[in-house]
This record gives C-alpha cells, structure tokens and sequence, in this order.
C-alpha cells in the first residue's frame, strides 16, 4: 500500500535538520512554530517511524532520520528538476521541434526559415528531415514529426491541421540553348512538345487541371527528386517545373528561369501540423512563427 506524505512535509523534516531548531524552521518557512512541529508529526505518523530526536536544547535526526534524508533530497532535487524542465519548455529556452518536407522545399524555402526561427529560439533544437511528401504525412501520423511542409491539397485527415502559407508561380526551368529563353516569359503551349523532367508526385492534380488540356506535355520523363530532374535536364532537352521560389537552385545548376503565363498555375504551399492542444510550447510557437513569417512573404520570393 503506498504512503501518502506532502512536499510540505518533507521540506517540513529538512527545513528543521537544516536549522536544527524548530522556531528557526518554522520562520524559514513563513508557518507558526505549531504548524511547523504539525507537519513533522503528520509525516512520523504515516511513515510510522520517528525522524527527529528532541530535546530542550537541540533537535536532530534519528537514525531512521539519518538514513531518510537524502532519500527525501533526491526526491525533491528531482521534482524541482523536473518542474525547472517543464519551466524551460514553457518559455522556450528549451525543446525540440521535428520539421519534415519535401523536395524543393527542404532545399529553398525550410532552410532559411529554420534559421530564422533558431536567431530567435536558441535555446530550441529543430530536427529537419527531408523526405517524399508521403514520409511527411507518414511521420506525421506516426508521431516521428511535429510539423510537416507540402503542397496543399495532398492531406484528406481530420486528425491533421493544413494551413497554407504560400502561394507561388509555377516557372520553367530551360536549358541556356533552348530558344524559348530568348523571351521573358513561356506559355504552357510553347512547352508542350518537349518533354517534361518530373519530380511532382501529384503533377496531374495540383498543376495540369490548371492547364487546358490540349496544352499538356506530350512526354513525361518521371524522375523522384528536384535536384535529379535539374540534373537531368542539364545534359538533356526538355523543362523542369518548379515554384518561382527556386530560383537560386534552378540557377546554381546553370539553367535559365522563365515564368509560365497562358494560364499561371500557383502552387500553394501548406503547413501540416497536429491540433493545438497536442502541441509542445515549442512546436506551437514554431507554428505562430510561421504563420506570422508568411504574412511577409511576396509572391516569389523566399
């Protein structure tokens, strides 16, 4: 059967042995000294044993006593531990907060504003895995993310929050030879005869059902990762959808940037997230950051 004793009667039983007097103790601890001399006798009386030797002139422990004290110091030095600990994640000068995305946003957009969120959070460590939007949703499902990152509309879950946060031009990507960089913009008819490189695993719902169909590629080259279609498309003919956000990684592969007009498609960019109430003060407030970091986003830009 367990024994029932407060934590006031136990910095009761050490407040006493640190003063060694029982009105030293009772002013310690703001109480009157028969409050004080209370709480000690409640805590002998459950625990059925004496802690405390009494005298006229002193008070110490048993042996009993002895032998309890640092038993009760551990127990409290781990309970104010603890309560520093849920203190510290409270106000975010500890935690941690599990990013998860895909390709091209783990590698244009997520980056910069991770670093930004870590200028104001130092004392929060953010874990960023980048990985198909299915392992997104997949992790989190399975509790291995907090915050998940991906187009809009591939999320069909009550369980989980989407909210979007951006909605950016859909460009081409061209090689320098091509004579359609020659113009400042491209038309989705103009591109239909070369093949497209796709990494886009839901191309056909979030972008061609934007495009009139007469007006879809003939040939789709379908590849799984940005970085591989920009590569491919280096040493090969043909186009590479991206958001306009990618523009420096389009450009660091040596390709040219061109938007796509006749009709613009956007390509709308969500936050995944679990209700709030499951949600740690850290992932919360990486959440509100977001939100309040995406009011200042112009389209196009990261």
């Amino acid at each position: 059967m367990a024994i029932e004793v407060t934590l006031r009667q136990l910095r009761a039983f050490l407040t006493v042995l640190e003063c060694g007097s029982f009105s030293e103790a009772a002013e310690n601890m703001h109480l009157s000294q028969a409050a004080l001399s209370g709480l000690v006798k409640e805590l002998e009386s459950r625990l059925g044993v004496r802690l405390l030797d009494r005298n006229t002139r002193s008070v110490g422990a048993s042996e009993v006593g002895a032998a309890f004290e640092p038993m009760v110091r551990r127990v409290l030095a781990d309970l104010d531990e603890a309560l520093e600990g849920v203190s510290n994640l409270k106000e975010l000068r500890r935690g941690l907060v599990r990013v998860a995305a895909p390709e091209p946003l783990s590698c244009t957009l997520l980056p910069e504003l991770i670093s930004s969120y870590g200028a104001s959070h130092p004392g929060v460590e953010v874990r960023f895995d980048d990985v198909p939007i299915e392992q997104v949703l997949a992790n989190l499902h399975n509790g291995g993310a907090d915050i998940g990152f991906g187009p809009a509309g591939v999320l069909a879950d009550e369980a989980i929050e989407a909210h979007v946060i951006r909605a950016d031009p859909l460009w081409a990507a061209l090689r320098r030879d091509d004579p359609l960089t020659d113009d400042e913009t491209v038309s989705w008819k103009a591109l239909r005869d070369r093949p497209l490189v796709n990494y886009m695993p839901n191309l056909a719902v979030n972008v061609l059902s934007n495009v009139p169909p007469r007006h879809h590629p003939r040939d789709i080259v379908p590849v799984h990762r940005v970085n591989t279609a920009l590569s491919l498309l280096r040493v090969r003919p043909g186009y590479v959808i991206c958001p306009s956000m990618a523009r420096s990684l389009v450009e660091g592969f040596g390709l040219e940037f061109r938007p796509i007009r006749q009709p613009t498609v956007t390509w709308r960019i969500a936050i995944f997230v679990r209700p709030r109430a499951s949600l740690s003060p850290a992932v919360e407030r990486f959440l509100d950051f977001t939100l309040e970091s995406a009011k200042s986003w112009d389209e196009g830009k990261a």
